[in-house]
């Protein structure tokens, strides 16, 4: 096995599977961001069998660590073996954060897998789109089935939208952030993912020639992920944030994907988030949350002190 520099997009967008986060698209959004990303694999008799994208993200002074949202991906043995491939080229940095798909006992020297603070959701519910829809209806809670018919009975309609559509999904946005207590990101977070790729799409539901409720969504890999949503504070009687997830549900599995990602859920944070998506029915998905691979241990000693302190402050 080896250590090999990535940059056919179509093959890394394939071993990617649905991660959205570790694709060539979203690598090219990260690199007008203006930050340094560089995509990596590991290859044995002409076959990949890991990869991984890393961002790099400055610290105080020279310092600096690699981040890979939701990566690497591959195969256990190979991603070991990545990690380690990494630690020696990439050492100039003091760490790299990852998110593996399952847990990983990495202990190479002093070079160690450290557990840190979650980045991504930790939890998430996957729909399976091989059912069928009276399988998918019949599956949800009694509640869900009924405020969907109820939105469709009232009239609410669901479109798909465009880049031109963008105030009215803010509009919605800080709506609901204001509503709920959600801390928003700046405007142009979110008009830059639905202006730079494809895969990214934006829908609206109406009613009577109003917008009342609005949805980004990741169509990637084998997965339709639902990134953001939000609504009217006026016509919440309307259900119409059911309708929607269930047109795009449907939207998915007519275009062939195999699952549908409602992409983080948790009870504790997120509880009335968390019981609109449950109410879908489907089955929670356990990530093994966000670890450092140490390479710089005294580093990053210093930096794990300095991190707790900044904590303790706020």
């Amino acid at each position: 096995m080896k250590l090999v520099r990535l940059n056919n997009a179509k093959e890394i967008n394939r071993l990617a599977g649905g991660e959205f986060l570790q694709s060539w698209f979203w690598g090219e959004i990260i690199e007008k961001n203006g930050e340094i990303l560089e995509r990596y694999g590991i290859e044995e008799r002409g076959e990949i069998l890991a990869v991984i994208t890393i961002i790099k993200k400055p610290l105080l002074g020279p310092f600096f660590y690699w981040y890979a949202p939701r990566g690497p991906i591959g195969e256990k043995g190979a991603v070991e073996f990545l990690l380690k491939e990494l630690k020696a080229n990439k050492s100039g940095g003091i760490f790299l954060r990852i998110e593996p798909p399952e847990i990983l006992n990495m202990k190479e020297g002093k070079a160690s897998l450290k557990k840190s603070l979650d980045l991504q959701p930790k939890k998430t519910l996957f729909l399976d789109l091989s059912l069928k829809e009276e399988e998918l209806l019949k599956a949800m809670h009694q509640k869900t089935r009924y405020n969907i018919k109820l939105a469709e009975k009232k009239g609410v309609k669901t479109t798909l939208a465009g880049a031109e559509d963008f105030t009215e999904f803010w509009r919605l946005m800080k709506l609901t952030g204001n509503r709920d207590g959600f801390r928003l990101h700046e405007a142009a977070h979110y008009q830059g993912l639905l202006s730079a790729s494809s895969f990214i799409k934006l829908y609206l539901a109406s009613y009577e020639g109003k917008n009342i409720a609005a949805g980004l969504f990741c169509f990637f890999g084998n997965r339709a992920t639902y990134l953001h949503g939000a609504s009217d504070n006026k016509a919440r009687n309307l259900m119409a944030p059911y309708l929607l997830q269930w047109e795009i549900i449907k939207t998915a599995r007519r275009e062939g994907f195999k699952y549908y990602d409602f992409y983080g859920i948790d009870e504790k944070k997120w509880p009335g988030v968390t019981r609109f998506k449950l109410g879908f029915g489907g089955s929670v998905r356990d990530y093994p949350g966000t670890y450092d691979f140490v390479f710089r241990p005294l580093i990053y000693s210093l930096y794990g002190l300095l991190r707790k302190l900044r904590r303790s402050l706020k």
